[in-house]
């Protein structure tokens, strides 16, 4: 079944920010979670590798075949055909439609394939001494540390002039003479948490082979880029700059002898990115400041750098990408239908590059002077980092022009600067609505109408935007809208501010908050859904009443808990903060102590015992001296005028809140407590949700309490002694265990002392993989062997949780010539762990398990 090529953004795949195979799209049919009603497919996949450990950037335009961007070639069995099959397809697919010379042809297998490498023999006829065996690391894949995996079997195709002279050491050399065309990887096993393999029910085949490469090898071509397709953008790309493009294949950074190779990889460059660009706009990605978007933004500013080598001082990267979609648009259709897109987002992000660029350039020539004069070969991080933050300049971009001066970047002051900007950003965004707010030069008195009313007409009295007041917005605007009444509250003494809706009779706009600014000006934060809105029109504003009420129930609760909390603590208790939102109250008091499960049930039991006493909430408006007078509790740091509103909710709560609430405590509903803990020395703070919300987080509990109680047989009445009991025998079976896997690692300590190898003086040396045992046995273990052995060096390793653990001992009439600590060292690096330790005994944990038995290896060599 022919396939067409999938997006370069995955569809529903999170882990994987590109498209970067054939058989992404067919991922989940080789996990077994989708099925397609076919079982064998072909397809012409475009991909992106520009990220993780698939990050060709660095090389693209260095070397002869590197890309960002390209088509691969597959055909997939899923569970159908297998080897032999997938090898005779391959073979006629090469030697016949293709045509390639058998004589040019070799063939690479899995060290331990033994049914590839005789299926090669017995079904195709590939020359005598032309299949050849490879290690896990360029002959075995796998989908991630676990899951489906497999050998893979490569064609290669000579390159070099001496047809007759070829050998399998000159293909060892890897020096890119002999080059992969083709890849057959056989999905027959899966890989479980531990490493082991077991047959997969369905084996499945994936196969890959790079368009541009079996192009340009079909076209007698010795580089990628000199294929019919990218040697026509590069012709254009000469034709624009009046440059010729030699194409030749450099490996070397450039030298002053040779100065076409700057050229050569510009060309190379603009050709690969352009394309790149060209096909993820039409894919839907936009440049941006992050994820698919600053990606797309990295290679269009890298190709405008590579323009200014050519030549170009003004944008002509889009009419590149014009030419990409009239050379590429009748394979991909898409390109056409996107092509005015591509062409105004191109030019736009390259114009607005281009604008910064000769300032970024002169910075850095400045600042590479200085690294010289230093006699240094470091680039300051935080210049760098300058450069990518106020100029634009992707780090992988500054990268590539240091290569020139033969310097490279400090990466971690780079980092720390990142991070610093990082968390500057992190306070702007908190503030950015403020700082909207902040525009409304003109304070203009709004009255607020919100107690009385949930809807109701006004005028607009002003609009504002990024840049300050505007006369009109129209659809898609984000603006602050101020009118002379509203029924919105604002963010205030801990109630987030209102969300709803404004219309007129040319406008709808959504209100998605609302904040107050200069005292008395009321600010809807909106976006405009459709129409336009004008100043001074009439417009009708709409809170969202089913939010309001849980805003009121939840901020009428917070006052019951402030009660609960200072007759249950004292009357030390001050508020020092909250936040009341739809769902949930947060409450952060001043006392020193943790709460204790007592105090925390009885606070409940007051908050809930006054909501189901029905009380009635009253407000009253007085003087603030009268209010305080009255018992009204003030809150601390907050500024009141001169006349304050008073909460009082039944003969105990009464507070200065301007608040809303509900009308009396029994809309409440329920009250519970969630969380309960430190803010800072001396503050406390409780989270807790009211009505529905609290009803579902006690059925989320209760649901979760069942379920336990079901795991152990038990009821609420028995389910502690049935607890306690379980953990009691879970204790006494880990000691019986535990003592068990002594017993028989000192057993097997015993087998391994007699097994020591013995060196010529006499000395013995025990290089052993445990099994199933822990840190703790491991040294009881060497204790055991030090004493069995008399003289002898010893080193043990097993896999705890998953990770390398490794341990050496040396008996104490060998540590003046042998270290543990500092063999450790060495025997730890094997893993990737490090360790250390006495003279006679060190450890080292973490690491690679699979690898432990190269590390016992190493640690015989070092002692023989």
């Amino acid at each position: 079944t022919r396939v067409e090529s999938s997006s370069l953004v995955p569809a529903g795949d999170p882990t994987l920010l590109f498209t970067n195979a054939g058989m992404v799209p067919f991922k989940d049919v080789f996990l077994g979670t989708e099925k397609r009603p076919y079982s064998r497919a072909t397809t012409c996949q475009k991909s992106l590798r520009i990220s993780g450990k698939h990050n060709d950037l660095e090389n693209v335009g260095r070397t002869a075949r590197h890309h960002t961007f390209f088509e691969m070639l597959g055909n997939f069995s899923f569970g159908d055909y297998f080897k032999e099959d997938a090898i005779k397809y391959a073979w006629e697919f090469v030697t016949v439609e293709l045509g390639l010379p058998k004589e040019r042809l070799w063939v690479t297998v899995f060290q331990d394939d033994d049914e590839a490498a005789a299926l090669w023999r017995s079904c195709t006829d590939v020359f005598d001494g032309r299949i050849l065996r490879f290690g896990e690391k360029d002959n075995f894949w796998a989908m991630g540390d676990t899951g489906p995996c497999g050998p893979c079997s490569e064609i290669f195709y000579y390159l070099g002039p001496d047809v007759a002279n070829q050998s399998e050491e000159e293909f060892r050399k890897d020096d890119g003479t002999y080059i992969e065309i083709w890849n057959l990887v056989f999905m027959q096993f899966n890989r479980d948490p531990s490493g082991g393999l077991t047959p997969l029910p369905k084996p499945s085949v994936d196969t890959g082979m790079g368009l541009e490469r079996v192009a340009a090898v079909k076209q007698g071509a010795q580089a990628n880029y000199d294929n019919d397709l990218l040697r026509a953008i590069i012709a254009y790309t000469e034709k624009l700059s009046g440059k010729r493009y030699l194409g030749k294949d450099y490996t070397d950074r450039p030298t002053e002898s040779d100065p076409q190779y700057g050229d050569d990889v510009a060309f190379r460059v603009v050709a690969d990115h352009v394309r790149a660009a060209a096909f993820l706009v039409a894919d839907g990605v936009s440049p941006s400041s992050d994820g698919r978007g600053y990606v797309l933004r990295r290679l269009i500013r890298r190709a405008c750098r590579h323009g200014r080598v050519l030549g170009f001082k003004e944008a002509f990267l889009y009419r590149v990408a014009a030419e990409v979609v009239t050379l590429m648009g009748e394979a991909y259709p898409e390109l056409r239908s996107a092509a005015d897109t591509i062409a105004r987002l191109v030019r736009a992000e390259e114009e607005k590059f281009l604008g910064t660029l000769e300032g970024g350039l002169a910075i850095l020539g400045k600042e590479v002077e200085a690294v010289a004069g230093r006699g240094s070969k470091v680039f300051p991080g935080e210049a760098a980092f300058q450069l990518h933050d106020t100029f634009g300049f992707p780090l992988d971009l500054t990268e590539d022009l240091l290569k020139a001066h033969g310097l490279t970047v400090d990466h971690e002051a780079f980092s720390a600067a990142m991070e610093k900007q990082r968390e500057r950003s992190r306070s702007a965004r908190a503030s950015e609505t403020a700082q909207i707010l902040q525009r409304a030069v003109k304070p203009t008195p709004s009255r607020f109408m919100g107690y009385e009313f949930p809807v109701y007409e006004s005028e607009i009295l002003g609009i504002y935007g990024q840049q300050g007041p505007l006369e009109r917005s129209g659809e898609g605007d984000e603006v602050a809208v101020v009118t002379a009444e509203t029924p919105f509250y604002a963010e205030s003494g801990g109630q987030v501010g209102d969300t709803g809706s404004i219309s007129s009779n040319g406008a709808t706009l959504d209100v998605v908050d609302t904040q107050k600014v200069g005292g008395d000006t009321i600010v809807h934060i909106c976006r405009v859904v459709d129409g336009e809105l004008n100043l001074g029109d009439r417009v009708r504003l709409e809170i969202d009443e089913q939010r309001r009420r849980r805003l009121r129930i939840h901020h009428s609760a917070t006052h019951l808990l402030h009660l609960a909390l200072r007759e249950v603590l004292g009357a030390h208790v001050k508020q020092a903060g909250s936040r009341v939102s739809d769902q949930s109250l947060r409450f952060d008091f001043s006392h020193y102590d943790q709460l204790t499960a007592a105090q925390m049930e009885e606070i409940e039991q007051i908050v809930n015992q006054l909501v189901q006493e029905n009380h009635t909430v009253a407000t009253e408006v007085l003087p603030l001296e009268d209010a305080k007078r009255s018992g009204a509790v003030a809150l601390f740091g907050e500024k009141y005028g001169d006349s304050v509103r008073v909460v009082q909710i039944g003969p105990r709560s009464r507070e200065l809140c301007g608040g809303t609430h509900a009308s009396r405590s029994g809309d409440i509903g329920v009250v519970q407590i969630v969380a309960e803990g430190a803010v800072s020395a001396g503050v406390r703070r409780i989270e807790a949700r009211a009505g529905m919300s609290a009803l579902q987080e006690i059925r989320r509990e209760r649901r979760a309490l069942d379920d336990l109680l079901a795991r152990l047989g038990a009821n609420t009445e028995n389910a502690a002694e049935r607890l306690q009991k379980l953990l009691e025998r879970s204790r006494q079976l880990e000691r019986d265990v535990e003592k068990s896997q002594q017993q028989a690692n000192l057993a097997k300590g015993g087998d391994l002392a007699g097994q020591a190898k013995v060196r010529a003086d006499g000395v013995k040396v025990i290089a052993a993989k445990i099994e199933e045992a822990t840190p703790k046995q491991l040294r009881e273990m060497a204790d055991d062997l030090r004493g069995r052995m008399g003289s002898g060096c010893i080193a043990l390793g097993t896999v705890s949780d998953g990770k390398a653990v490794l341990l050496t001992a040396i008996t104490s009439d060998l540590t003046e010539k042998y270290h543990a600590g500092e063999l450790m060292k060495q025997v730890a690096s094997v893993v990737g762990s490090r360790g250390g330790g006495k003279a006679d005994l060190a450890q080292a944990g973490g690491g690679d398990p699979t690898k432990i038995d190269q590390a016992l290896k190493r640690f015989e060599e070092l002692v023989s």
